[in-house]
């Protein structure tokens, strides 16, 4: 109720400016409130983890790990933290976000801004959270392609001690070339000296951390069928479907349509759930799927469970609906499928 009431003047204002200014009166809230603790549901098991409730925040609204403990205080079930890169990067010229209101949309083109990945580990110490934390790892705009592996192991090094599970973003619209990490032969390479790090540190810290994989809504059939191949194959601990879109069809004739960019909220829904019924179908239950895209309210996260989901993530929605979208995600999402 007070957030219906707020949100007209948080709109306002540019989105990026009211962003960074939500992000700072969360991390204040944080260190000047006790711990918060989730919103009481009956806890799931997945990826050897187990979890408060089903609903978790998205990677992309804390970058850096800045307010992971006000974050915590809005009831999740786990919270992801990130895209973050090896080295500090300032992303793509501003402006790069853009609300479209009329359908509960946003077109973002952020290009993976942060801090950078000792920044992110040094606030994650600093943080109180003892809950889950999922640590989203990503490549620098200016690593050629051939040698993106090299980021990503980088990051997982610095971040595996204190995650509780890692995700590899490769679904990203807006670093040049990223989503051709989705293509069979370089998904190949990527996984196999990923599982190969995870082994290692895994010895190496007396502790498994799982492995995620992040993917694009925009794929066909045959893309998402040999994506859950690789992910049997290479034994990843669960996959994240799905990032932003690049289609348009449902926000052809509005303000900012044109706009490059992945477009996430309520129109990206669809086509989301979609990739989750596939990857289910493909996966036959072998790993979790963690859902995101298009989570506006209750019902919304209650059908990516039905589509085959364990998990769900809101970002967007919570721009529209506020706080209170996670404890009404929460109750629609009891009693559902574990993994």
């Amino acid at each position: 109720m007070l957030y219906d009431l707020a949100r007209p003047l948080l709109f306002s204002f540019d989105a990026e400016t009211i962003h960074e200014f939500s992000l700072a009166a969360l991390n204040v809230a944080g260190r000047a409130l006790p711990a918060g603790r989730p919103v009481p549901a009956e806890p799931v098991q997945a990826m050897g983890l187990v979890f408060p409730n089903r609903i978790g925040l998205a990677a992309g609204l804390d970058k850096n790990g800045e307010a992971i403990d006000g974050l915590a205080r809005m009831g999740f079930g786990f919270i992801e933290i990130g895209t973050v890169t090896p080295r500090p990067q300032p992303g793509n010229p501003r402006p790069r976000l853009f609300r479209l209101p009329e359908v509960q949309g946003i077109i973002n083109r952020m290009g993976f801004n942060n801090h950078g990945v000792d920044t992110l580990v040094a606030n994650v110490k600093a943080a109180r959270f003892c809950g889950i934390l999922g640590i989203n790892i990503g490549k620098n705009f200016d690593t050629p392609i051939e040698n993106a592996a090299d980021d990503y192991l980088a990051c997982l090094e610095k971040v595996y001690a204190l995650a509780s599970y890692v995700t590899v973003n490769v679904s990203s619209p807006n670093t040049a070339n990223l989503r051709q990490l989705q293509g069979e032969s370089e998904l190949d390479g990527l996984l196999a000296k990923l599982k190969a790090a995870q082994t290692r540190l895994a010895d190496s810290h007396g502790r498994y951390v799982p492995l995620t994989l992040k993917i694009a809504p925009d794929l066909d059939e045959a893309q998402i069928t040999n994506i859950a191949d690789a992910l049997r194959r290479h034994r990843i601990d669960g996959v994240i479907a799905t990032n932003t879109t690049i289609a348009r069809d449902k926000v052809q004739g509005l303000r900012y349509a044109e706009q490059q960019g992945g477009l996430s909220g309520a129109p990206v829904f669809e086509a989301s759930t979609a990739v989750v019924a596939r990857l289910s179908h493909a996966l036959a239950g072998e790993l979790p799927i963690i859902a995101a895209g298009g989570v506006t309210n209750g019902r919304t996260a209650r059908a990516k469970l039905e589509a085959g989901a364990t998990l769900v993530q809101l970002y967007s929605g919570l721009i529209y609906r506020g706080p209170g979208l996670v404890r009404e995600c929460v109750r629609a999402t009891e009693h559902g499928a574990s993994a």
